[in-house]
């Protein structure tokens, strides 16, 4: 059974089903009804640096009281959030953040390479484009800090080029002169993230998994170190093994297993439709205001914010309205979206910026995949092929040492 059926739990059952193993994912919710619906959709190789990088809880703890800010942190008595608060702090260091960009990065050419393959040999239709990634900088400081971060991916094979204002404004006249400049990432590109996942659901089907929309799981039944039943909201159901993918409530079910799992929800918004006299050419990264924008046919998607606020999915229109504002300072005449579709979605994030992926020691026939944060997207493909060669006994394509469940048990 998998429990999840995000763009995790999806890609973990086309994989094994794939590999003629009997599926059945068990979602409390409708199939890509979270996170993986309304995300920005991207697809970046370029972003190998984790969250938890230096400066980044500075610059969160002095957003505090912003309601606006980019990182946004609500303030409520919580000591699951102040100790992950602890880690992701501990986490922030330069040493770490160098340890950590070719894990991220090996992950996402991995997963990219699954992508292009799911387009040219499966045919799904999910809007990807590989057409790069322009990511702006509206103030001078940015932008050199920006150029900074650009030499220090080199240093890892990672492409790009950097680009005066008007070289911006060459490759999307609708960018301000205001704006300082950018840097280009050729090798990113982006989806249409609910058509992925739905596509490939359908994918999955065909190849025999069962896909179970609105069954909550309400606990499980397990001794001598197996889990040998999953206690559901339509009654009890019989597996033999467990993949537990269910974004940022796989910390609460996974405590029905005795589990730490230290998951923060972290809430993202966006906003949809179609915006008359704009249409962007590529995806575009609005880096100080940590806003995205993805070109999706005839609509855009603007998305943005980071807010640790426990599982509260309301809308905060003032929030929301913060990521078009955002915007409006480095696309000229941006004004309204017509026909907006407006959202919200948890993302799962563990204090060092790494998902989770790899058996449980409690549990010999239970496996994670979780803690993926802003990056679930883009990493669900491998994320799935590498749950399905865990399961069938086979060497893992990629070392998966770096993110084990067990980091977190000291």
């Amino acid at each position: 059974m998998i429990v999840g059926g995000g763009v995790i739990g999806i890609c973990s059952a086309y994989y094994l089903a794939r590999s003629n193993w009997d599926v059945i994912v068990a979602d409390m919710g409708g199939i890509c009804s979270g996170c993986s619906y309304g995300n920005a959709g991207f697809i970046l190789p370029s972003h190998a640096i984790p969250l938890a990088a230096p400066g980044v809880l500075g610059k969160g703890l002095r957003w505090l009281l912003d309601r606006e800010s980019p990182f946004y942190i609500k303030p409520r008595p919580d000591l699951d959030l102040l100790f992950w608060l602890l880690r992701f702090a501990s986490s922030c260091k330069w040493e770490k953040v160098r340890r950590a960009i070719p894990i991220i990065h090996g992950l996402h050419l991995a997963s990219m390479a699954l992508y292009e393959e799911l387009v040219s040999v499966e045919g799904l239709r999910f809007g990807f484009k590989k057409d790069g990634m322009l990511m702006l900088f509206r103030t001078e400081d940015g932008y050199e800090e920006g150029i900074r971060e650009a030499r220090l991916l080199e240093e890892y094979g990672i492409r790009s080029r950097v680009l005066d204002s008007g070289e911006v404004r060459e490759m999307e006249p609708s960018i301000l002169p205001s704006v300082a400049g950018g840097v280009f990432y050729p090798d990113d590109a982006c989806l249409n993230p609910a058509d992925f996942v739905m596509e490939l659901a359908g994918r999955a089907r065909d190849l025999g998994a069962r896909i179970v929309p609105d069954l909550k799981i309400l606990g499980f039944y397990g001794s001598m170190g197996r889990i040998s039943r999953v206690k559901t909201s339509r009654g009890d159901l019989d597996v033999d093994y467990v993949v537990l993918a269910a974004g940022a409530w796989s910390g609460v079910i996974g405590k029905r297993l005795s589990l730490k799992l230290p998951i923060q929800p972290a809430k993202g918004y966006s906003i949809t439709g179609v915006c008359e006299g704009f249409r962007p050419n590529i995806p575009m990264l609005l880096k100080e205001d940590r806003v995205a924008v993805t070109p999706l046919g005839e609509r855009v998607r603007f998305s943005g914010t980071l807010e640790l606020c426990g599982f509260d999915l309301s809308i905060d229109r003032i929030r929301l309205n913060a990521v078009l504002k955002s915007a409006r300072r480095y696309i000229g005449g941006l004004g309204g979206v017509d026909t907006a579709e407006l959202w919200a979605g948890l993302r799962p994030c563990t204090p060092d910026g790494l998902p989770i992926i790899g058996r449980a020691s409690k549990w010999e026939n239970l496996v994670i995949a979780t803690g993926h944060s802003t990056i679930g997207q883009a990493l669900g493909p491998i994320t799935g092929k590498l749950i399905s060669q865990i399961l069938g006994g086979e060497k893992p394509e990629l070392d998966i040492s770096p993110f084990s469940p067990e980091r977190f048990s000291g």
